[in-house]
């Protein structure tokens, strides 16, 4: 999880979808009980869920938000089949706790689509069960009262960038794009997010994951800068070295040395 680039969302109502998602080429699927599940279908998808990981079928699961009626519900049932991680949505420390009070131990993806949950980064970004934070484009442009989700918003992604470092959690995950048959628009909002320091992306159809898994990649040119770069570090010994007419210090060799194990990873 902490390495995944792509997050594919499968209907928790739909357990016909659930291997298929797997099979996907997705580094991991987020079963919804959330956004994709009808009120009158939660309890359903709930089972779906449950029969699932209990089978031995894998997935990260996203729960209702804790203001709504199914949170808890939602809780107790997981807790008989323990899933690989929680993504825990409109994400707040008093949502945490309560989760973190029913599911001791699992670990959970805060998804951060609230102004009360950018606000709270510092303390969510710190609890113990928090593996990474994921950004909720949609929701938090309703709740700021913004009237988009693209660039308007990167001042709240490269906030979550930050506490992300600050806290040596890994890149966080950047959210949606709702056009499904646009390969434009998506290449282009995962090179945003990737250029704002984030490490992957929800994605709401099979058809996105390849160009996430893709975009989130170092490139070849990138990796060959890198090899390059390491390459004359270790012919100078260690020291600062130049490199086409550019001196290469500390800050690059670092920087070659994070693009080449990203790609290992």
């Amino acid at each position: 999880m902490e390495k995944a680039r792509s997050f594919l969302f499968v209907p928790g109502h739909r357990p016909d979808r659930f291997a298929k998602a797997s099979n996907a080429g997705a580094h991991a699927i987020i079963i919804d009980l959330e956004d994709a599940v009808g009120p009158a279908d939660k309890g359903a998808a709930r089972d779906h869920v449950v029969d699932w990981l209990a089978g031995g079928g894998l997935g990260l699961v996203r729960v209702n938000a804790a203001d709504t009626a199914w949170f808890g519900a939602d809780l107790t049932a997981l807790a008989a089949c323990r899933p690989a991680a929680v993504v825990l949505p409109k994400a707040e420390p008093a949502a945490m706790t309560a989760l973190t009070d029913t599911l001791p131990g699992v670990p959970v993806i805060a998804l951060i689509e609230t102004v009360s949950g950018l606000l709270a980064l510092p303390e969510l970004v710190r609890h113990q069960a928090v593996r990474r934070l994921a950004f909720g484009n949609l929701d938090f442009s309703t709740d700021a009262r913004l009237p988009g989700t693209g660039g308007v918003l990167d001042l709240a992604r490269f906030q979550l960038a930050l506490h992300a470092r600050a806290a040596e959690q890994p890149p966080p995950i950047d959210g949606v794009t709702i056009s499904i048959d646009d390969p434009t628009q998506l290449d282009a909002d995962v090179a945003r997010a990737r250029e704002l320091g984030f490490g992957g992306k929800l994605c709401i159809h099979p058809k996105q994951v390849e160009a996430v898994n893709r975009g989130f990649a170092p490139s070849s040119g990138e990796l060959e800068w890198a090899r390059r770069i390491t390459a004359a570090l270790e012919t100078s010994g260690g020291a600062a070295v130049q490199l086409d007419g550019k001196m290469v210090d500390k800050p690059m060799i670092t920087r070659a040395q994070a693009i080449i194990a990203d790609a290992s990873a």
